[in-house]
């Protein structure tokens, strides 16, 4: 059994599959723990070991088929049946006359041994994927491969007449019927190598064409303004959420880790030193602490308005590790604090809580300077130098007092003031907006209707 592994690792590295002898070695172990009687359970515990990716399925399944098959068949016959006694004096024959011998790697294809043969084979396949060298650049042309075919062909019926020739000047010497035989054997065996010359492996379904057409979909998704989204394109963005939260996360562990060790800690580098005889051979740094801010969000959740607001409440709490604090509000004309809500529940589930059961009225008309005011008078002390208030809103107060006085108090009380408004930019200054009122008090303003949009501002808040 270990022998035929190695023969059998030894055409599929013939034939281009980059096998370790390592992953042999665990193929020895794994073939232990299964019924190796069983050809499924021993076709995959191979395929497991020795092939990388999909693409290489179809060779793997090729050569298998042609190691455990067909050439196996032929080496049983070879060992146990008077005809196999024939076969060897034949081959032996051939390779012992050097007029007569015009491929060895055919040769040893029909005796069992097909590593030279695949790799001839794996050569002209090289050949003709590789692109042209020199001053004429561009893709390869296939007639180097095709020559070679053509030659590989023409000693396979080189092969073939010198058989046929050898057994006709001996035919004498073994009857009819055996003759019949050995003619038929040969055939057959010529013809695989004929077929494995010009057939290409089966090809199994590469995911990576599947793969970049969704990535493709997810980005146009992206593109689509938050209120357009279909309950089942609002799903595709929580799952496209979490993925890249996953990945934000990780940029921000290696941005403290690189490049970020701070001063040195003499007084660990000193301790260090005794384990090396006084001599400083480990250098200790101070870990410098990550700089965490408070975030406070005002979400206007009315209208239109409230679709982008889910979006942003779901990136600030899936990454709130990253702050100090994060606390939130929504409005329509009063105010009402949702942080315990995101406290005491899942994420998605507070978002829909905090959209529907705040204490405010969903239905009245939308007055940011009502809001405002509400503010001042319940949650001002939410506010400091480390704080960094965003507004999400499209800043539509239905022609009320606006209340600058106070927003600039708020913006006072702040490090950073951050809108964004999920409405075009053209359509600003137009109605009842009072973007041109608050902009002034801002210190950025951003469009942000859609995920990509939202994603931008977020990477730039939290790196």
């Amino acid at each position: 059994m270990i022998d035929m592994i190695q023969q059998f690792a030894s055409c599929c590295r013939a034939a281009g599959l980059r096998i370790s002898t390592s992953e042999i070695l665990d193929c020895f172990r794994h073939l232990q723990l299964i019924d190796i009687s069983d050809e499924m359970q021993f076709k995959t515990t191979l395929r497991t070991n020795f092939i990388k990716n999909y693409r290489e399925q179809g060779k793997f399944d090729q050569l298998y088929h042609l190691f455990f098959h067909e050439l196996r068949t032929d080496i049983e016959i070879a060992r146990s049946t008077p005809l196999g006694s024939l076969v060897k004096d034949v081959l032996e024959n051939l390779n012992q006359n050097p007029t007569d011998n015009p491929s060895k790697s055919i040769l040893d294809f029909l005796s069992g041994d097909p590593i030279g043969f695949l790799e001839e084979i794996r050569s002209i396949q090289s050949e003709g994927n590789e692109p042209m060298q020199g001053p004429i650049k561009g893709p390869r042309s296939n007639l180097g491969s095709l020559a070679r075919r053509l030659k590989i062909m023409l000693q396979i019926y080189a092969v073939q007449e010198s058989i046929m020739n050898f057994l006709a000047e001996n035919k004498s010497k073994v009857s009819w019927e055996t003759n019949k035989n050995l003619k038929t054997y040969f055939s057959q065996r010529l013809d695989r190598a004929r077929r494995y010359l010009h057939e290409d492996p089966p090809a199994y379904p590469d995911n990576s064409s599947h793969v970049t057409s969704y990535e493709k979909y997810l980005t146009q998704l992206g593109e689509r303004n938050f209120a357009s989204l279909t309950p089942k394109e609002v799903d595709e963005m929580r799952i496209v959420i979490a993925h890249w939260v996953r990945k934000l996360k990780d940029t921000i562990g290696l941005r403290y880790s690189r490049n970020n060790r701070g001063i040195i800690d003499v007084k660990q580098t000193l301790r260090d030193t005794m384990k090396y005889y006084g001599v400083p051979l480990k250098i200790s740094y101070r870990k410098r602490p990550k700089r965490k801010g408070k975030i406070v969000t005002l979400c206007d959740v009315s209208g239109s308005v409230w679709s982008a607001a889910r979006f942003m409440l779901n990136m600030l709490y899936s990454l709130q590790e990253c702050f100090a604090k994060v606390r939130s509000f929504v409005f329509v004309a009063e105010m009402d604090e949702v942080t315990r809500i995101f406290e005491n529940n899942d994420i998605n589930e507070a978002i829909d809580k905090a959209l529907k059961e705040a204490n405010i009225s969903y239905n009245a008309d939308t007055d940011y300077g009502s809001a405002f005011r509400n503010f001042k008078r319940s949650y001002m002390d939410a506010l400091n130098k480390k704080t960094t208030l965003i507004i999400i809103g499209d800043g539509r107060s239905n022609y009320t007092n606006p209340e600058e006085d106070i927003f600039d108090e708020m913006r006072e009380k702040c490090r950073r003031v951050v809108w964004l408004n999920p409405e075009p930019k053209v359509f600003w200054y137009t109605g009842d907006s009072e973007m041109r009122t608050y902009e002034v008090y801002c210190h950025q303003i951003r469009v942000c209707g859609n995920l990509n949009q939202l994603m931008d501002f977020i990477n730039d808040l939290v790196l």
